[in-house]
């Protein structure tokens, strides 16, 4: 088989590829360059690209590099900078994996004549008895993807390998090093490519939009201080508001961007037992209509699932989930993914609202 695979310049992509040409595939190894400006954390820094083509050497295949600036700009950058104009708190890495990692990958792959795609991710595709394509977790629960790449529907799955799904993280790092490859004991990445951990995420939006400066108020109307800029403020944060110590934790409970006011509470303020969910996407066929009397619910790459019941509109963008505990709301613009009872295999997922 003619297999492109995504080489980030991390491990568990070098490994991906070293199994793939171990197997016997036809493998060409293909880094993406995504961000133009400065990057010092992330998957898109310059001595990345090298550590990828370096791998790509040792196991002998070809290495190419796609620009895929401009989409990265249009479908992840330009969308991030937008939200926080909103009140929003995006999650620029699933909207990558969505519109660039997967989706446009996948269309360069086909162009070319490569019969699959693969990554480094810790998930795997299964097929079940009737030949439908499943998306499972990683092996390795402490490493599993599966809720990063939750959007990839039956025709990219069919065309998707993760090689290291099955393995866990130190078992990659052994048939790394058992290779001589450089990137056995590298770090994982952590951070979003495009905020430098030197400026951070105020430096990188400061320079696109103008700052506001909101009041804040308690759950009361009554006004308590201010924040210097309300389009860097997340529902639920507790940290760097400014409040006095030494009485009740306080949280965000409420952001009112167009009157640059933001609401603090305690948090039962924060609880709640339902919660909307759009633009959703499902492994399988849109689930319409239907209802599923117990899922389990992730609202963050490594949170805890928990257990809910979901109703799916008419068309099945949008999905009502209402927990069987309260449970703390979650910013919108933030990833919720449906896992089975079984909590094995992803049913679908969308953005909170």
């Amino acid at each position: 088989m003619k297999v492109m695979v995504a080489m980030s310049g991390g491990v568990d992509s070098s490994v991906a590829a070293a199994l793939l040409v171990e197997q016997g595939h036809e493998v060409v190894g293909v880094t993406m360059r995504l961000w133009g400006g400065e990057s010092d954390t992330g998957c898109c820094s310059v001595s990345d690209v090298d550590d990828a083509r370096r791998v790509a050497q040792q196991l002998g295949i070809d290495h190419l590099v796609f620009n895929f600036t401009e989409d990265f700009n249009e479908h992840v950058v330009n969308p991030y900078v937008l939200a926080h104009t909103q009140g929003i708190t995006p999650n620029p890495c699933i909207e990558c994996n969505r519109h660039v990692k997967f989706a446009r990958l996948s269309e360069r792959a086909a162009l070319l004549g490569f019969d699959a795609v693969a990554t480094g991710h810790h998930a795997r595709v299964t097929a079940d008895t009737d030949g439908d394509f499943e998306l499972e977790r990683g092996a390795d629960r402490n490493k599993d993807q599966s809720y990063v790449v939750h959007m990839i529907d039956q025709a990219e799955l069919s065309r998707t390998m993760f090689p290291v799904g099955g393995m866990t993280k130190p078992q990659v790092r052994t048939h790394a090093a058992r290779l001589g490859l450089r990137t056995a004991t590298k770090p994982d990445s952590q951070d979003v490519c495009f905020i430098t951990s030197t400026g951070g995420r105020s430096t990188f939006l400061g320079t696109r939009i103008p700052f506001r400066r909101a009041t804040m108020v308690d759950t009361e109307g009554v006004e308590v201080g201010e924040v210097p800029a309300v389009e860097m403020v997340t529902l639920g944060q507790r940290r760097g508001l400014g409040l006095a110590g030494g009485g009740p934790k306080q949280f965000v409970v409420d952001i009112d961007v167009e009157h640059a006011v933001v609401t603090i509470g305690d948090e039962s303020h924060l609880r709640t037992s339902e919660q909307t969910v759009r633009n959703m996407s499902w492994v399988r066929s849109a689930a319409h209509g239907a209802s599923f009397g117990e899922v389990l619910v992730q609202c963050s790459a490594h949170g805890m699932p928990q257990r809910a019941s979901v109703s799916v509109d008419a068309d099945g963008t949008t999905a009502n989930v209402s927990w069987l505990e309260p449970q703390r709301r979650i910013a919108p613009g933030q990833s919720m993914v449906f896992y089975d009872p079984s909590d094995r295999f992803v049913l679908g997922g969308g953005i909170c609202a």
